[in-house]
């Protein structure tokens, strides 16, 4: 049997000792801190499975300490201590997120049954993961993958989207599968029969762009030796996905409005219009309304994309959704790789639902498929995790009042942290990208405590 790990937070150390002796011979790993600060550290070092935590403590509280917890792991479980004349708090703390509450003095027999319930509901829940590819239809959007409130609201404005000729623009970083959503809406409207196109911006020479979505008549400029279509052109009677769209050059812009405005355009080598019935979905990680204040993006041609907008969330905004991910991901990744791999350990769970995924899904979905490439048995393990950067604890957000030496010192756990994960934990390149020896470095992370 799994045992589990309790983290006790309370500044008062005879009461805090109390019940870690207690809870400690009923058979649970303890682990205590005498502040909010210290536990947050504890969660992002090691796995924990359930807080009981002090509401009232100096510095940041115990409701603050929860919001805090949540946003590293969501499957930690929360309990909070209060007096009797603090019922409020507690009840506030429960719609936030604490699974329950005791009042001081703590009754043990209370505290043990509270406690056992606690372990036991999170025991459920890891089970009922394992079943959630069973009733996935009830989850997905055109098989996307989710429960979590936030991305189910994007996901609902795209299905009432989907139904309309509406221009639409998706939002969001890297990564958090904006072409996945510019599909599903295509597949749930009306032209689902019909062609959808995709192309990215930022992947073509800007010499190519007019050409590849125009289209060109043979002998149109020097290497045009025959005839070829455009996106648009293909996408006729369809749907045209153009990824990356903020980094359209003015120039292409111009002919862009004006097929929005025509639905019609003309070859390159050619003065004979052409029409086309398509419509368009855009998508950008860069913010345009910047960029229109910036005068680098045409105003008029933003109004024409932003008709209906979805923003898609970071996937650090979604962790709920991480346990049904990597388990898909590993289902088709073991079933490729013909490698009989059925789940994770609970410690490289643990990692997974921590890490901020700078590369969002995609970058989870390549975390397990070399996961699954290197599993030597038919659990993932820590160990087979690529978490080089991962290892390291996210530099906590100094607090207000932190001093200037403390807010440099974040400042550099943050920089670092980024640089090693960019170069996937090796020193050498983490070191060049931030301009110092590898020697300095390694002074830093030990300096930091950082792996």
């Amino acid at each position: 049997m799994a045992v589990h790990t309790l983290l006790i937070i309370d500044d008062e150390q005879a009461q805090r000792e109390s019940l870690a002796g207690f809870l400690a011979k009923k058979g649970y790993q303890i682990q205590q801190a005498a502040s909010a600060q210290e536990a947050i550290e504890i969660v992002q070092r090691m796995p924990v499975d359930l807080l009981l935590t002090d509401l009232r403590m100096p510095g940041m509280d115990g409701r603050e300490l929860l919001q805090k917890v949540k946003g590293i792991n969501p499957e930690v479980e929360v309990i909070v201590m209060t007096a009797f004349g603090s019922l409020e708090s507690a009840v506030a703390a429960m719609k936030e997120g604490a699974l329950d509450f005791l009042t001081k003095p703590i009754d043990l027999q209370q505290l043990e049954l509270i406690v056992a319930k606690a372990i036991e509901r999170k025991q459920l829940l890891s089970e009922n993961a394992r079943l959630r590819e069973l009733v996935q239809e009830q989850h997905t959007f055109q098989g996307i993958i989710t429960s979590s409130p936030l991305m189910q609201e994007s996901l609902s404005i795209a299905g009432r989207a989907a139904e309309s000729k509406a221009t639409v623009l998706i939002l969001g970083e890297s990564g958090t599968g904006k072409e996945l959503v510019a599909k599903a809406i295509h597949l749930a409207g009306p032209r689902r029969d019909k062609p959808f196109v995709a192309v990215n911006m930022a992947a073509l020479p800007e010499q190519l762009l007019e050409s590849e979505m125009f289209g060109h008549e043979k002998g149109a400029f020097t290497g045009a030796e025959k005839f070829r279509q455009g996106r648009f052109e293909m996408a006729h009677s369809g749907t045209l996905f153009i990824d990356e769209v903020g980094d359209i050059p003015a120039g292409l812009q111009v002919k862009l409005l004006r097929v929005l405005q025509s639905q019609s355009f003309e070859r390159l080598g050619s003065s004979q219009p052409i029409q086309v019935d398509v419509r368009l979905i855009a998508a950008t990680h860069r913010n345009l309304e910047t960029l229109v204040k910036e005068g680098v993006f045409r105003q008029d041609l933003y109004y024409r994309l932003n008709v209906v907008q979805i923003r898609l969330p970071a996937l650090r905004e979604r962790r709920m959704d991480i346990p049904a991910l990597a388990g898909h991901f590993l289902k088709r990744f073991a079933q490729l790789n013909e490698k009989p791999v059925r789940g994770f350990s609970r410690e490289a769970m643990d990692l997974l639902l921590k890490h901020d995924y700078p590369g969002n899904v995609r970058e989870l979905e390549n975390l397990v498929e070399q996961a699954v490439v290197l599993c030597r048995d038919d659990l993932i393990t820590s160990r087979d995790l690529p978490l080089h950067a991962l290892s390291t604890p996210a530099a906590t957000e100094p607090e207000a009042g932190a001093s200037f030496q403390e807010q440099v010192a974040w400042f550099e756990k943050k920089l670092i942290q980024e640089a090693l994960q960019a170069a996937a934990g090796n020193q050498t390149k983490a070191a060049a990208r931030l301009g110092m020896g590898e020697r300095h470095l390694r002074y830093k992370l030990k300096k930091y405590g950082m792996k």
